[in-house]
């Protein structure tokens, strides 16, 4: 079932809830399996209800499942079993007895044989283990105890023991939400529709006489209108849904522009943020918000007044943080950049910066005579350099005329930004106006909007995306706050109500609102919706002069930085809940020299310029980090700004200056970008009359329109192709309009297309913690949650890494940028196999198979088949003596109480686990099983051994239906010999055949489709292989310690990744290689590699390159692009200084 199919039915179950159909929303919950109902299990419980108590929990879990389903059932049982005795109803005792207690006799015979002896005594306490057993009541309560420990500890019960957190009637509200829409499309609205039904769309009907259409609504919230306080009946248990009223021409329409009536319907899930939904629309027609006579609301109304209401609480020095719990510091000193790598010389005074979103070395400069720069730090160049200009003064304003005809008039830039997807850059000049560009990723700055925004200086600029659409926020000397359509240009919304110059501007949003604070110079601070209705915050920063304020990089934390007219520095942590500040961070000088300047970065530190210094706190911690002065030369309050990944830090200085600090990783990328610039030097000249290389992670900039022709201003230099998300991958084919006559340059170009990744910085990798010496990893499986790997290892160890949730990682899934918990039981017990008298374990082979809820592993290395559980480490059964020996198991898709298991004399044997039996033996091999895989949508088992065949099995029979020895390479002997492996892909028909020899793909019916044999940079036996998670890729691992990453469809190479690029202090003569591929459940760009030497290594691409093989390919298309909101930092501009 899908996720949305899985959330209706928590729709479903609320609905139920409130309308009070008690026994069907249990029913539901039982049939579906989705929430356990604690409160209905106890209830159940105490009223001893078993039969229904049983009945429920039966669509969670069976008693064979696993141990603790065992033990619920068997305490449930036996009270029931007691209860019984205890009313001396000894008929109902022995049914009790021999129809649900004796299922337990296999697992503990004693102890069925101990209950049964109770039937002989007068009173069952006389019995020494139940002499405290008082009456049922107080039985009952100690029995659900236990019962509530077994179930929260029951891997089956998972996730299904909170139901989700969700708004009141949510159910209802979306299908008001669909009659709105409905009604919004009727070619013939009527003011008062009548809504009979459910089970078609609505549509209206013309009502005017003479036949003529009403005037259309315009775009307003879906939510509608509200006339008149109780308009609409309340939604009753069979009542009907509240009728739809066509929204009036003159309501506030939110975002939405009057002049675009056409909308797209909004999905059900939630979406991105500007599609704010309110908690319930019966709450809004129960509680009006508009005067009878008013026209309409703005839909976001209900949640915006809920959530601004909360901020209107007066300021405090020190409160209680209400919010978003925070991890603990997960982070060092050594994640700072504190290291100085580049210093550039602007040649005037630098007043704002901001580094690409992507392309973590461009760095976006305004300066004080309002010319702006585009610099690669990593080479040192500058790549474009803009001075001020008016591009069409025919339609300005009458004062910026006068400001542009004036030769001395100084224009400063205030302010410059990117967009969050790095297609747009904005700037903000101290004289009326702001100017937008469209960035392409060859180099080119193309001129987009000129926009007369302010009477005087704009003093910030930000970019948002309320309801989806890209707009730009500005601010200025004239007291206002105006919204601008990114496209066109067209004004949206101007917000007044400061009473001093807007020093600064945040758009954010919260719970599905969008809003924007803003700052002004009297040290005001106010919140505004994107509505009409004025600020909905209103209180005082510290300082009460210039402040800016900014959210962490993960949108939960809020700061402001700002200092007084007498030079007193504030940089405070909000509690946005209650307005109040939660900490004030300490370390600033009495009386700071200009207005100080801050950042943050990695959702963890923050940076301010203070004292001709740097200074560095713990978001978590009020007292000073460190403070580094750069090697000297910065100003009293240099201004900063850090890239997206925290690794560089941009700082200026006292001689119109930048210099670029960096941290460890920092470190790598400017060293990978000199030798990049170094090879570049060596090579071959370009092609004859070719393009640039495009070398970033952006796709194309789409066509925009403005009111200004657009004038195409190539820059002066072409970004290098040395981008940091180009390192990762580097795909040298990404030529644009290549004459054909120089085709025989482009197939040269081609034939080393394959990008080869040799150092840690072109990728992410994680050796996980090992505590254990073990021997090399023959085995590694992640668990089917993602949330935790498998390692066995030659000596029958079995070792366990779980990812815990933090800050860092909130899925709590593996990854390579969070280390994991070598994870074990409180008694400290290894999964050990059992191993054979007659040979070592690292001799013998092995294999390990996981069940479908990770609640227990099958697993055997020479000896016996050892069933674990994976909660206690504890061997819960073994079965499978050798000789024979056991070489692979798999689990039957359809019963995971039945298992094909591959056996060293060339069988396969067919095993259920519960009744301890051999189903039937399967013949065909010559030597043997070193593969096996089901695929249910063919129904057929398939084998391979280390005679290289294959072999098809029908499992409806278990008759044999073909066979074929695989291909030997061109030049190789044949028959080939050796360990053959298979896998199914996602398809469940195409199958992935692994020899050292080759990786090929066969069909359903074992015809080779396609081959690959090692060869060019990849010329190493092959050691394992896997499909992604996806099945659009194959990681393949080789006996030289490369791992190739395949394009499934074709079997062509998409990288190449070298030993040296995740191995730690890799060195010449390291002769481990992976010896087993893992590959992550849902991350198809994540691996483990099980190595030769013990290690466990994690990989997956850098944060920049996405996935494998170059993201910025053309013929993969373009990279989408980030639609998250820009975060603000502290960028400010010093107004007063102007």
């Amino acid at each position: 079932m899908s996720s949305l199919s899985r959330e209706l039915v928590f729709l479903i179950l609320q609905f139920l809830e409130e309308e009070k159909f008690k026994e069907t929303v249990h029913k539901l919950e039982q049939e579906s399996g989705f929430f356990f109902n604690m409160k209905h299990f106890e209830d159940q419980v105490q009223a001893g209800e078993w039969d229904e108590v049983e009945r429920y929990l039966c669509g969670f879990t069976k008693v064979e499942d696993n141990r603790y389903s065992m033990k619920i059932f068997f305490e449930i049982r036996k009270q029931k079993y007691l209860e019984a005795l205890d009313r001396q109803d000894r008929a109902k005792a022995v049914e009790i007895l021999v129809k649900d207690l004796k299922v337990f006799a296999s697992f503990n015979e004693e102890l069925f044989k101990e209950i049964t002896q109770l039937l002989t005594l007068d009173n069952f306490r006389q019995n020494e283990q139940l002499s405290k057993y008082g009456d049922t009541k107080s039985a009952r309560n100690i029995m659900l105890v236990e019962l509530k420990k077994l179930i929260e500890a029951n891997p089956l019960f998972r996730d299904k023991l909170t139901f989700p957190s969700f708004k009141s009637s949510r159910l209802r509200t979306l299908i008001n939400q669909s009659l709105n829409w409905q009604h919004q499309l009727c070619k013939n609205p009527r003011p008062n529709p009548d809504i009979k039904t459910l089970f078609t769309d609505h549509s209206c009907t013309p009502t005017t006489a003479n036949g003529a259409r009403p005037p259309p609504p315009t775009n307003n919230p879906i939510v509608g209108p509200i006339p008149k306080a109780g308009a609409f009946p309340p939604i009753g248990a069979h009542g009907p849904f509240q009728p739809v009223v066509s929204p009036a021409p003159g309501a506030i329409a939110g975002w939405m522009s009057s002049n675009n009536p056409s909308l797209p319907h909004p999905a059900v899930a939630a979406g991105p943020p500007g599609l704010v939904q309110p908690s319930s629309a019966a709450a809004f027609l129960k509680h009006p918000r508009t005067p009878s006579g008013m026209t309409g609301i703005d839909y976001q109304s209900a949640d915006s007044e809920h959530l601004m209401k909360r901020m209107r609480a007066g300021q405090s020095d020190e409160v209680s943080f209400s919010g978003v719990a925070h991890t603990p510091n997960v982070y060092s000193q050594d994640d700072l950049a504190k290291t100085v790598v580049r210093s550039l010389n602007q040649g005037s005074n630098v007043m704002s910066m901001d580094f690409h979103p992507q392309q973590q070395t461009i760095l976006l400069v305004g300066t004080n005579v309002g010319d702006i720069s585009l610099w690669e730090v990593g080479s040192r160049e500058r790549l474009a350099h803009k001075p001020f200009k008016v591009w069409d003064i025919s339609v300005a304003s009458m004062p910026l005329q006068q400001t542009a005809l004036l030769n001395d008039a100084a224009i400063s830039v205030n302010r410059c930004v990117w967009g969050s997807d790095g297609l747009m850059l904005g700037v903000a000049f101290s004289k009326h106006i702001v100017q937008i560009y469209t960035y392409n990723p060859t180099g080119e700055l193309r001129q987009h909007l000129e926009i007369d925004a302010h009477i005087g200086g704009v003093n910030d600029i930000a970019f948002a995306h309320p309801n989806k659409q890209l707009c730009i926020v500005t601010c200025g000397d004239d007291k206002m706050i105006k919204v601008w359509d990114a496209v066109a240009g067209r004004r949206q919304y101007t917000f007044e109500g400061h009473e001093a110059p807007v020093y600064s501007v945040c758009p954010h949003y919260k719970e599905n609102i969008q809003f924007i604070f803003s700052t002004a110079i009297d040290g005001k601070i106010k919140a505004w919706l994107y509505d009409s209705l004025g600020s909905r915050v209103d209180y005082d920063a510290p300082g009460l002069w210039c402040t800016m304020m900014a959210y962490s990089a993960d949108g939960t934390r809020l700061f402001s930085c700002g200092t007084s007219k007498e030079g007193e520095s504030h940089l405070v942590e909000w509690n946005e809940s209650e307005g109040t500040i939660k900490r004030t961070y300490s370390g600033f000088r009495k009386r700071s020299s200009g207005v100080v300047q801050f950042d943050t970065t990695r959702s963890r530190f923050l940076a301010a310029g203070d004292e001709f210094q740097i200074k560095f706190w713990d978001m978590d911690n009020i007292n000073m980090l460190t403070a580094v002065d750069a090697d000297g030369g910065l100003p009293a309050s240099p201004r900063l700004r850090f890239n997206k990944e925290g690794s560089l830090l941009a700082v200026t200085t006292s001689d119109n200056g930048i210099k670029i600090l960096a941290n460890s990783d920092g470190l790598r990328l400017i060293r990978m970008l000199e030798s990049r610039a170094i090879d570049k030097n060596r090579s071959p000249s370009e092609p004859i009359n070719s393009k640039p290389l495009i070398v970033n992670a952006l796709g194309p900039v789409a066509n925009v329109s403005s009111g200004i022709a657009p004038v195409l201003e190539r820059s002066d230099r072409i970004p290098p192709a040395v981008t940091i998300s180009s390192l990762g991958t580097m795909d040298n084919s990404r030529l644009v309009d290549v004459k054909p006559r120089i085709s025989d340059e482009l197939d040269k170009i081609k034939s080393w297309k394959i990008p080869d990744i040799v150092d840690p910085s072109q990728l992410k990798a994680l050796r996980l913690p090992d505590s254990i010496a073990t021997g090399k990893v023959v085995r590694l499986i992640y668990t089917n949650s993602g949330l935790a790997l498998l390692a066995l290892a030659s000596n029958a160890v079995h070792k366990l890494w779980k990812w815990q949730r933090s800050e860092r990682n909130q899925s709590g899934k593996a990854t390579a940028y969070v280390a994991p918990q070598l994870w074990q039981p409180p008694s400290g017990t290894l999964m050990t196999n059992d191993i054979s008298d007659n040979k070592p374990a690292e001799e013998s082979a092995a294999c390990i198979a996981l069940s479908k809820n990770d609640s227990y592993v099958m697993s055997a290395s020479g000896g016996k088949v050892s069933l674990f559980n994976m909660m206690t480490f504890k061997v819960m059964t073994t079965f499978m003596s050798p000789p024979p020996a056991a070489t692979f198991l798999a689990f039957h898709p359809q019963d995971n109480n039945i298992i094909a298991i591959g056996m060293e004399d060339s069988s396969v044997q067919i095993y259920n686990v519960r009744v301890d039996e051999v189903k039937t033996k399967l013949k065909g091999h010559q030597s043997r099983i070193t593969g096996l895989a089901f695929s249910q949508s063919l129904n057929v088992l398939v084998s391979s051994g280390a005679d290289a065949q294959l072999c098809v099995w029908s499992i409806d029979g278990w008759e044999k239906r073909k066979s074929k020895f695989i291909q030997a390479p061109p030049g190789r002997q044949s028959p080939l010999t050796g360990e053959t492996r298979v896998q199914f892909h996602n398809d469940q028909t195409h199958l992935l055949v692994i020899h050292e020899s080759q990786i090929a793909i066969y069909d359903s019916k074992l015809e080779c489709l396609r081959s690959w044999y090692p060869k060019d940079t990849l010329i190493a036996p092959i050691s394992s292989a896997i499909y992604s998670s996806d099945g659009l890729l194959v990681y393949t691992g080789f006996c030289d310690g490369a791992v190739g990453v395949f394009d499934a469809d074709g079997l062509r190479v998409r990288c190449r990744i070298a030993p040296s690029a995740y191995i730690p202090s890799f060195v010449a003569g390291n002769t481990a290689y992976p010896m087993v591929i893992a590959a992550h459940p849902s991350e198809p760009n994540q691996i483990a590699l099980g190595m030769s030497d013990g290690a466990v290594h994690v990989i997956e691409p850098s944060d920049v390159e996405l996935k494998w093989g170059g993201p910025s390919s053309q013929e993969n298309g373009p990279l989408p692009s980030n639609s998250s909101n820009p975060s603000l930092s502290g960028q400010q501009s010093e107004l007063p200084s102007r």
